[in-house]
C-alpha cells in the first residue's frame, strides 16, 4: 500500500504538454498548482510559469534599482510584513467574495501597464496616499472609512499592499501615509517582495 501511495504522488507532480509529452508540473507549494480566481469579472488562472526553460523578465534582472525596503519598515506599528503563499492566499479570499479584503497596486499607472499586475489587484498609485484630501476620499469611497470629524475604522477593509519589490518604496510610503491618518496597522499587510519576487516565480500577471 505504501509503495502505491508514492507512485500515485509522484505521478501527481506530473502533467503533460502541448505534445502530450509528460512533463513535471511547476508549484506553488506542495501539491498545489494552480488556482481559479476571478479579476476584473474574468476568471483567471493563478499559477506559476510551467516552461520550466521560462526566465525573469528582462525588466528585472538589474540590481543596481532603488533602495532595499526594511523587513518591518513601519515599526513601532505592527504592520504584517508577508510572502507569496499569504498573498495568494487573500486573493483567494478575495476572489471569493471577500469584500473586507482589497488588494493594492500602489504603483503609478506606467509601472502595470510595462510589467503587469498581480491578480484582483486595483491600481491606487501611492501618490494619492500622500495627499490628504484625495487619500480621505479614497478611505471613505474604497476603504470603507467612515470619514466624518473622527474617523471610524470599524468597517475598514483589510489592505493588501505591494509595489515593484524590495527596492521599491512606494508602497512603504503609501502605507507611512495611511498610518499617519490613523488606519490600524492590523488592517495593512506589505508585500515585500512586490512584482519583482512575483515575476522572479512565474507567477500568473494580469492587466490593469
Amino acid at each position: 500500500m505504501k509503495k502505491i501511495m508514492i507512485m500515485f504522488a509522484s505521478l501527481l507532480a506530473f502533467g503533460a504538454n502541448a505534445e502530450g509529452e509528460v512533463t513535471k508540473e511547476v508549484f506553488i507549494s506542495p501539491g498545489f498548482v494552480s488556482l481559479n480566481v476571478v479579476h476584473q469579472d474574468e476568471t483567471v488562472t493563478l499559477q506559476r510559469n510551467q516552461d520550466r526553460d521560462n526566465k525573469i523578465s528582462d525588466f528585472y534582472l538589474k540590481t543596481t534599482r532603488g533602495k532595499i525596503q526594511p523587513i518591518h519598515p513601519f515599526a513601532p506599528h505592527l504592520v504584517d510584513t508577508i510572502g507569496e503563499l499569504e498573498m495568494i492566499n487573500y486573493i483567494k479570499q478575495r476572489s471569493e467574495g471577500d469584500d473586507s479584503i482589497l488588494v493594492i497596486d500602489t504603483r503609478t499607472p506606467n509601472w502595470p501597464v510595462i510589467t503587469g499586475a498581480i491578480p484582483t489587484a486595483v491600481n491606487i498609485p501611492y501618490t494619492k496616499f500622500k495627499n490628504k484630501a484625495k487619500a480621505l476620499e479614497i478611505m471613505e469611497d474604497q476603504l470603507d472609512v467612515q470619514v466624518d470629524d473622527i474617523f471610524d475604522f470599524s468597517y475598514a477593509k483589510t489592505l493588501v499592499m505591494y509595489c515593484n519589490g524590495i527596492w521599491c518604496g512606494q508602497t512603504p510610503t503609501a502605507v507611512a501615509a495611511l498610518l499617519k491618518y490613523g488606519y490600524p496597522a492590523s488592517k495593512i499587510k506589505y508585500y515585500r517582495g512586490g512584482m519583482n519576487a512575483w515575476k522572479s516565480l512565474g507567477l500568473t500577471t494580469v492587466n490593469l
